[in-house]
């Protein structure tokens, strides 16, 4: 009897965790216009340009998992404001590197929404090595799991 190949198990990787959470388009846009100030549902809708059904699910599940805090700002009509919590606001390096990448590869002319840092010049993120500084470079990278035979 030939073998039977066995069924593929996907790579358990906190890559794949974050994007089961933040991983599609509406959601990171929510976090972008949170960054940026925009606190209510029509703003967030009008910047983002979400179909009001599909910002409202995001808004949801994003609350849900803990990225951004729903607050009553008005009772009548009932109104709410979204704030990031703290997990929210980590997200930070990873929009500030998904912008640069935007930038570098699929945008042709000026940044159109470019951030000043508070020394006054534009702020571009560059990814560096926590213990010795260096900025990350191609090939630079290993992945240190181990393999099947190595248990």
């Amino acid at each position: 009897m030939p073998d039977v190949p066995a069924v593929a198990t996907p790579r358990e990787c906190t890559i794949a965790d974050a994007l089961e959470i933040v991983g599609d388009r509406w959601s990171l846009l929510v976090v972008r216009e949170l960054f940026y100030d925009q606190l209510r549902f029509s703003q967030i809708a009008r910047n983002t340009g979400a179909p009001r059904d599909v910002l409202t699910v995001r808004l949801r599940k994003l609350v849900e998992h803990g990225v951004i805090a729903r607050e009553q700002y008005s009772a009548r009509p009932v109104r709410y404001e979204y704030r990031l919590t703290a997990a929210g606001r980590a997200l930070s390096p990873v929009l500030l590197t998904l912008k640069k990448w935007g930038s570098d590869h699929a945008r042709t002319g000026p940044d159109p929404a470019p951030l000043l840092h508070t020394c006054g010049e534009e702020f571009v993120a560059h990814v560096h090595c926590r213990a010795c500084g260096q900025r990350l470079a191609a090939g630079a990278l290993t992945l240190d799991v181990p393999r099947a035979g190595d248990i």
